[in-house]
């Protein structure tokens, strides 16, 4: 693949447990072109190394001492707005799959979403798909997400009750829906397809075919930017196409 051509992709870890840490690097390094350039233990540090190094990945864990992933993550971001410095991307690592944990990694503003106890190798298909500039969500956090969204639940409390709002649709994909609008038959679809229903089942609710339901699916993944049915409706949710 041309990958192979470029530089490697550069990673910075922020995660307190030796033992994690130390198998994330051994993992991360094993994978051609994946180069890990720094560490941190603590939040205070991480963003400090962020800043100094600006790799293309961080890799964060949410529950980080003295400083957590959240505030971390929003941080480094208004850093990144303030020197106009876009490249680096960041992964939350969240540990457990809790709806208070969830809905905290996924409002942070990272750019995916990962559980800590989730397979090496998807761990780095999350980094690959990442510096492709393509948000790598976990099926757990989508899941929790996208229940709590449906039943109009915009935030959570974390610890401290500090409150954390799920942040809007990417800027980039807001445009194209405002330039590409969904059509009336394809919010339809879409709706059904947030509700979890299948392309037959759809069909069956709007009285067309699967194959037209298909088109509709596949012009919503379009429009939305979406390499999946559960990014179309995360998207879809955030950017208040659905309610």
């Amino acid at each position: 693949m041309c990958r192979k051509q470029m530089s490697n992709i550069t990673v910075v870890l922020i995660e307190d447990h030796d033992v994690v840490r130390i198998g994330l690097r051994a993992v991360l390094q094993s994978h051609q072109g994946i180069e890990v350039v720094g560490e941190a233990t603590n939040g205070v540090q991480g963003l400090k190394l962020l800043k100094n190094t600006l790799p293309d990945i961080a890799i964060i864990d949410i529950g980080l001492p003295g400083m957590d992933g959240i505030d971390l993550t929003k941080q480094f971001r208004a850093f990144q707005v303030e020197h106009e410095q876009v490249a680096t991307k960041m992964i939350i690592l969240t540990m457990h799959g809790t709806e208070e944990s969830v809905l905290a990694a996924f409002s942070a503003g990272a750019d995916s979403y990962c559980m800590k106890d989730t397979s090496m190798d998807r761990l780095a298909e999350a980094v690959l798909t990442t510096h492709e500039g393509n948000p790598w969500i976990d099926p757990i956090i989508a899941n929790i997400v996208l229940r709590q969204m449906r039943q109009g639940m915009p935030s959570a409390k974390s610890e401290g009750s500090r409150t954390i709002e799920i942040k809007a649709v990417e800027s980039e994909y807001q445009e194209i829906l405002d330039t590409y609008p969904l059509t009336e038959r394809e919010l339809e679809v879409l709706e059904l397809v947030v509700a979890g229903c299948t392309n037959v089942v759809i069909a069956e609710k709007l009285f067309i075919t699967a194959g037209t339901v298909k088109t509709h699916v596949r012009n919503i993944l379009a429009k939305l930017c979406a390499d999946d049915r559960t990014e179309a409706a995360v998207r879809a949710l955030r950017a208040g196409l659905i309610s």
